[in-house]
């Protein structure tokens, strides 16, 4: 055990190192005045010199690459170009928002799309089936800003059109400050994140459970007096999550890493939304901590899931 995870961490710094040297060098190449940027039209030759200066945008990129990492080995984020504030503080603020709405938004999808998924395995081809078939095509043929277009469209125009102001259509309130406001400012988030990815789950789980049903050691359990309920439950649907553990482990990740469309759409100052800004304006400490952010919950995602494979079968060895 120990011996794996200590690959794994190495593997993992060497992904984000690699990540850290492209993104970086990506701004190098990419067309675009950093210091005319931040400094306007109006902006003289001199006060860009100074601004280009100010920055160490005049230093060699591998000593400013250097200077990036040794801040990074020390915590420190660097300062944004776009207003000076530190981007620690920067990722502080957006990164409870993005918290809060990926983990709202997994337990809808995971409990919602396994369980209609088991449904539709137990009973195959029977309406429930069916219908939870009918639920997931519409799930992944529908882009993730259309529903949540439509969220706004019927759970707050029209609601508000007749006196019914039910749901706040953006906005974010702690969850230290209102707990209930909290939840009520991301009912419509979740929803819209979760019924997208619900619809992998129902499918995912559907398949899997159809052929663990249909393997050996079930029918003996069932041949056994075992219950069906009971055989479903702790001997199909243990083997049957293997794969919707990756699958959740890499949803997660990505969406810890800034849900773009929905915190757009619903107006949530999140991780995403501070990247969309970010690449806009140029501001390179920015953009770089962001995709480092994603990247680090992407690698520890991938060994928490490997982890999980031995609790959820003992068959597989960690090595």
């Amino acid at each position: 055990m120990l011996r794996f995870l200590l690959r794994r961490l190495l593997s993992g710094v060497l992904v984000l190192w690699l990540i850290s040297v492209f993104t970086f060098g990506l701004f190098f190449v990419a067309p675009g005045d950093v210091p005319r940027l931040i400094c306007g039209r109006l902006c003289t030759q001199t006060q860009i010199n100074l601004i280009t200066k100010q920055l160490g945008l005049d230093q060699p990129i591998l000593t400013q690459y250097w200077h990036f990492l040794d801040r990074l080995f020390h915590g420190d984020l660097g300062y944004s170009y776009y207003n000076s504030e530190s981007v620690n503080t920067l990722i502080g603020q957006a990164l409870p928002v993005t918290i809060s709405l990926a983990i709202g938004a997994a337990v809808l999808w995971l409990v919602g799309g396994v369980s209609i998924g088991v449904i539709s395995a137990v009973k195959p081809r029977s309406l429930l089936d069916r219908a939870g078939t009918i639920l997931a095509l519409i799930g992944l043929s529908m882009p993730s800003f259309l529903i949540g277009i439509l969220l706004l469209y019927f759970l707050f125009f029209l609601l508000t059109t007749h006196g019914m102001d039910w749901f706040p259509p953006s906005g974010y309130v702690p969850i230290t400050s209102d707990p209930v406001e909290w939840a009520h400012h991301l009912v419509m988030p979740w929803c819209a994140l979760a019924f997208i990815t619900a619809a992998t789950y129902i499918r995912l789980t559907r398949n899997q459970m159809l052929e663990v049903l249909g393997e050996d050691y079930i029918r003996t359990a069932r041949s056994k007096g075992i219950s069906r309920r009971r055989v479903t439950i702790r001997h199909a649907l243990r083997a049957a999550l293997t794969p919707v553990v990756t699958q959740f482990g890499i949803d997660l990740a990505t969406l810890l890493g800034g849900a773009i469309v929905t915190e757009q759409i619903f107006g949530l100052p999140g991780l995403g939304r501070l990247a969309v800004t970010s690449v806009v304006r140029q501001d390179q400490p920015v953009v770089i901590a962001t995709v480092l952010l994603a990247a680090v919950f992407i690698v520890l995602a991938n060994i928490v899931v490997d982890l999980l494979y031995a609790v959820l079968d003992p068959r597989v060895r960690l090595t």
